[in-house]
């Protein structure tokens, strides 16, 4: 990987956000540039048409489960995985400065994050809970409308990025919150950035089978043969085709030349085989 380079990284969510933070972690010490998307099909799109961008997208979290639309999403655009990167998500609240819990009159944030910070706000009887489109773009909005009375529920990074006070750390209910994120780009600048053949130990793929019995086991059971761990399988409803389904699976090796050895030897039991990357796999350090 070409440790200097600057990078275009285009997010879902405004600076700040947890796609933003955990782009940041991924490429630390590199100059990035942020380009921020409303939603994840205009990201794809934006990946689509430059070809210098590189993207971070969430793919799961270990409350939310895995995100659908983000699997068809990769299968449908021709990028390559290159990368992931785990990351905790922590919430805080924050507000303006010189203003306390008590004076707060309502909290805005993502449905998702007051889901996941419940218990803390039902505490406080004076918090109205009101919806909005990003953790971190309430945040935003409270620092450039100077929005008194109002808190934030967001990450660490985003308070502090637009200045706010933070009054509460770790409001989340449930402490073990972490999203995985993919780091994704198209086949050319992923073979300049992206991870060396000896670096990687860890592959995601998806496939269909013919629609017989035992089809997915002999799938399995070859995958077993060659050494090769399912870390993940997700199957997804084929749209149009009742009751048959798409397989996302993600593979951890230990020897990539068995790893290919294992592909080669199931692609002919499945009606269609993709490879979506081939990347090193996430090392808490």
């Amino acid at each position: 990987m070409n440790e200097h380079r600057d990078l275009k990284v285009t997010i879902q969510g405004v600076a700040g956000c947890f796609h933003d933070a955990a782009a940041r972690e991924y490429f630390p010490g590199r100059n990035i540039e942020t380009v921020e998307c409303v939603t994840f099909p205009e990201m794809f799109e934006a990946l689509d048409t430059d070809a210098s961008l590189v993207g971070i997208v969430a793919i799961e979290n270990t409350i939310a489960g895995s995100i659908l639309q983000n699997h068809e999403l990769l299968r449908q655009h021709n990028l390559r995985i290159i990368g992931e990167h785990k990351k905790r998500i922590s919430h805080v609240l924050a507000a303006l400065p010189d203003q306390t819990v008590e004076t707060l009159t309502e909290v805005n944030s993502h449905p998702m994050a007051l889901m996941q910070c419940e218990v803390f706000l039902r505490k406080h009887k004076n918090l109205k809970m009101i919806e909005t489109f990003d953790t971190a773009g309430s945040a935003k909005e409270i620092a450039e409308k100077q929005l008194k009375g109002h808190g934030a529920v967001c990450g660490e990074y985003a308070a502090n990025l637009y200045g706010l006070e933070i009054l509460e750390k770790g409001i989340e209910t449930n402490k073990r919150n972490f999203t995985r994120f993919l780091v994704v780009t198209n086949s050319l600048l992923a073979s300049e950035i992206g991870p060396k053949e000896s670096e990687i130990d860890k592959s995601s793929i998806v496939f269909t089978l013919p629609h017989t019995g035992g089809a997915l086991s002999k799938v399995l059971t070859i995958l077993s043969f060659y050494d090769i761990n399912l870390s993940k399988i997700q199957s997804v409803p084929i749209i149009g085709r009742e009751w048959e389904y798409r397989f996302y699976v993600d593979l951890t090796f230990k020897s990539f030349v068995r790893y290919h050895q294992a592909i080669d030897a199931v692609r002919p039991l499945t009606n269609e085989l993709v490879i979506l990357g081939e990347y090193k796999e996430f090392q808490q350090k």
